[in-house]
């Protein structure tokens, strides 16, 4: 690790100096890529830099101790010399956690498809109930949402809808939604009580700025133009304005009509027909590395219940993880921290196991069960 971490160090000592060339000053490409290579490294460095200078501090305190007389003073320096040692493991524990491979999508903006599945109204009324969820979360975070594209059903429903969510690190927090959403509840319609459930798809996808990114043959696609609409089929404009565009090698098919014009709709149809694509292969180089598994936490793999929200006992419970919270309405309202910390800490634990470092996984199972 530490051999790891002394390479981090150098490397950071390069790129500071490489901005510091003239030749690279002159050239804003390369101040934003050396910039950014930078802001990757610079909180294992500090971190480091500091855990380098605890121990140091230690080692001072223990060759002082040797020559120390007074009582009083030896007391104090032991209780110091205590104080980080306990400090060590955790400053180490962190060290590793940040020399995990970084998922090269964290950083990005994210697109959300959330679709009803078995229920009928009652899911599509639970497709709207979660979709507010993670607005409300964006909002908390005060990242910007955009609707790409919504399907209404008369009583308030969302039979489907897709959107983007644009703040530094919304993938990373939200990549972990994915997956099949339960709900367990007694319809406004059920007169005899009776709990139904209800289930909802949702994909996370990391948003592909520049389309031209993923490689997409435009003599592949077969794009479709027809008129907006809304709830009831009720036409929002009377233009073409909304875009379907079919990825013909996939099937892969996006739609866009929530556009003031037919050039927004293409172009926001688009992002998302290249994120797909970029999700697909990405999918497909991650199984050829991982043939013996694949990880459900952050697959995007919809056949999986990863959580339910059961009103009548107010929780939300989380299989992944073996988290359940009684506050059902909170969690609704966006406040989703408790449960993505956690998954995000299972998800690292996991990790670091992969490379090697079993204890903070069996901690983490030893913490759950």
């Amino acid at each position: 690790m530490y051999q790891k971490l002394d390479d981090v160090v150098i490397k950071h000592e390069d790129l500071t100096r490489l901005l510091m060339d003239p030749e690279v000053i002159s050239d804003p490409r390369k101040i934003m890529e050396y910039n950014k290579a930078l802001n990757s490294i610079d909180e294992i460095v500090k971190k480091y830099t500091y855990y380098k200078s605890r121990k140091e501090e230690m080692e001072v305190l223990k060759e002082d101790l040797k020559a120390e007389k007074d009582s009083e003073m030896k007391e104090m320096m032991l209780e110091e010399i205590h104080e980080i040692e306990e400090e060590i493991p955790g400053l180490e524990e962190e060290l590793k956690i940040l020399l995990l491979p970084k998922d090269p999508n964290d950083d990005k903006n994210v697109i959300m498809e959330i679709r009803a599945g078995a229920g009928g109204d009652e899911a599509a009324l639970f497709a709207s109930d979660t979709f507010r969820m993670f607005t409300r979360y964006a909002e908390r975070n005060r990242w910007k949402t955009e609707i790409i594209d919504k399907s209404e059903i008369g009583v308030g429903g969302l039979k489907e809808v897709t959107f983007i969510i644009k703040g530094k690190g919304a993938y990373s927090r939200l990549k972990f939604e994915s997956g099949v959403h339960r709900v367990q509840r007694v319809p406004d319609t059920e007169s005899s009580g009776r709990i139904h459930t209800s289930t909802i798809t949702v994909a996370v996808l990391p948003e592909i700025e520049d389309v031209s990114e993923v490689e997409i043959n435009q003599g592949d696609l077969k794009i479709d133009t027809y008129r907006s609409s809304g709830a009831g089929g009720q036409h929002v404009n009377t233009t073409d304005s909304a875009v379907r565009i079919t990825h013909l090698p996939t099937g892969i098919v996006v739609t866009s009509q929530d556009g003031r014009s037919q050039i927004k709709n293409r172009e926001a149809a688009m992002k998302v027909l290249a994120s797909k694509l970029y999700e697909k292969e990405y999918e497909r180089q991650r199984k050829e590395v991982e043939s013996e598994r694949r990880s459900q936490v952050g697959s995007g793999d919809r056949s999986e219940k990863i959580r339910t929200y059961n009103y009548p006992q107010g929780r939300v419970t989380d299989h992944r993880i073996k988290v359940t919270l009684h506050r059902l309405e909170a969690v609704l309202d966006g406040d989703l921290d408790e449960i993505i910390n956690e998954l995000i800490a299972y998800n690292q634990a996991k990790l670091l196991k992969a490379v090697g470092d079993k204890r903070k996984y069996e901690k983490y199972k030893k913490k759950k069960n």
